[in-house]
C-alpha cells in the first residue's frame, strides 16, 4: 500500500507539473494549443475522478503536501468536467472540516465551481477579465464582504491579490 501511495503522489505531482508547463496554451490564440490544453486537463480530470473513487480526497496525510496541492490544481482546471469539480469540492470540504485540507484552496475551488455553474462567487478569486488595466472579478454574492470572507480563509485582500497579476 505504501508503494501505491508513493506512486500516486508521484503521479499527481507529475500531472500538476504537466499542467503548469502547458497552462500557457490555455489562452493561446492557436486553436491547436487550446485543444492540447483541453485534452490534457480532461485527461487529468478523468484520472482525478478515478483517484477520488479509490482514495477519497488525496490529503496531505495520504499523499504529502505537494501531491495534495497538485490534486487541488487538477480539480481547479477540470472546468469542463463539472461532475469532477463538484465531487472534488464535496470531498475537499469534508477534508477541511476534518483539518486535513486547506480552507484557502477550498475557497478557490468553491469560487471556480460556482462560476463554472453560472453562479456568483463568494471570495472573488475568479477573474472575469481586465477593464481599464485592472482585473475585474466575476460577480460576487456579497461584494461588500469579499475581503472579510477572504480573510476568514487566509486569502489576501482583493486589491493585493490583483496587484500580483498587474506585475506579472
Amino acid at each position: 500500500m505504501a508503494h501505491d501511495i508513493a506512486a500516486l503522489a508521484e503521479e499527481l505531482t507529475a500531472m500538476a507539473a504537466a499542467d503548469h508547463q502547458s497552462s500557457v496554451h490555455a489562452k493561446s490564440d492557436d486553436p491547436a494549443e487550446q485543444l492540447a490544453w483541453r485534452r490534457l486537463t480532461a485527461r487529468h480530470g478523468d484520472r482525478l475522478g478515478e483517484i477520488m473513487n479509490e482514495y477519497g480526497w488525496p490529503t496531505v496525510e495520504i499523499v504529502g503536501e505537494a501531491a495534495a496541492r497538485a490534486a487541488w490544481l487538477i480539480a481547479q482546471h477540470a472546468d469542463r468536467q463539472r461532475d469532477v469539480q463538484r465531487r472534488a469540492l464535496q470531498l475537499m470540504q469534508r477534508a477541511v472540516s476534518a483539518g486535513s485540507a486547506s480552507s484557502r484552496e477550498l475557497a478557490f475551488l468553491r469560487d471556480r465551481t460556482l462560476v463554472n455553474e453560472g453562479c456568483k462567487q463568494i471570495y472573488g478569486t475568479q477573474i472575469a477579465g481586465v477593464k481599464d488595466g485592472a482585473p475585474v472579478p466575476w460577480p460576487c454574492e456579497e461584494p461588500h464582504r469579499m475581503d472579510e470572507l477572504r480573510a476568514e480563509v487566509g486569502i489576501e485582500p482583493f486589491d493585493e491579490y490583483v496587484a500580483r497579476f498587474a506585475m506579472a
